[in-house]
């Protein structure tokens, strides 16, 4: 199977993230999107926030972490009150660091213990990252009194999958099927060429 471009990988994820606008983001007003600082998350993320902009006339904001600049980032999303933080971590960073930027991320909106859902994308949650962040109690905590949800892809069947993260415990993560919605051919060609060989596995609902 013929691997992608970069240009194939930008496009990717601006349909990836129409679908997030329309279909995660869709029931609430107000939302934060946090990224890495790179092309890829911030492709996804830009297409999730116009879309959800255009369909509910709610108010979005994108907010980037570096290493150093975590818990003032943190500071101005909380600042922005969102009702929910979509946490947008993959793409072309190093992943070492992209997993660093993320569990410091959880734990900074866990020392400020603001209520908001959080959303997390599929490539940090499949590769763990939630399971690690939550070996920090105070994460722990924090995560299991909030909602948290991630979105998911089924290969065989173009779907992409909305499913609600369950944590009884800080080693186990469940997750509860929310909705299925289905791609274009266009759309699940690019997911199998882009994603479905790599290392690090997808979560399939």
């Amino acid at each position: 199977m013929a691997k992608t471009t970069f240009a194939e990988e930008v496009y990717l994820r601006a349909l990836t993230g129409r679908v997030v606008g329309s279909h995660v983001l869709g029931d609430y007003e107000k939302v934060a999107v946090i990224s890495v600082k790179n092309i890829i998350c911030s492709a996804t993320a830009a297409a999730a926030e116009a879309v959800f902009a255009e369909n509910t006339g709610g108010r979005a904001a994108h907010f980037v972490v570096e290493e150093g600049s975590v818990t003032e980032t943190v500071n101005q999303v909380i600042e922005f009150e969102p009702e929910a933080v979509l946490l947008m971590f993959g793409g072309e960073t190093s992943f070492e660091v992209t997993k660093q930027l993320f569990q410091e991320t959880l734990k900074a909106l866990a020392e400020a213990n603001t209520e908001l859902d959080i959303l997390v994308h599929v490539r940090i949650f499949a590769a763990g990252g939630v399971k690690e962040a939550i070996k920090d109690k105070d994460v722990l905590r924090y995560l299991q009194n909030n909602t948290v949800t991630v979105y998911t892809v089924d290969f065989e069947k173009g779907l992409i999958v909305y499913n609600e993260v369950y944590i009884p415990n800080s080693e186990i993560t469940e997750l509860v099927k929310i909705a299925e919605i289905p791609v274009t051919v266009e759309h699940a060609d690019l997911l199998n060429r882009s994603l479905r060989d790599k290392t690090v596995s997808w979560i399939d609902a």
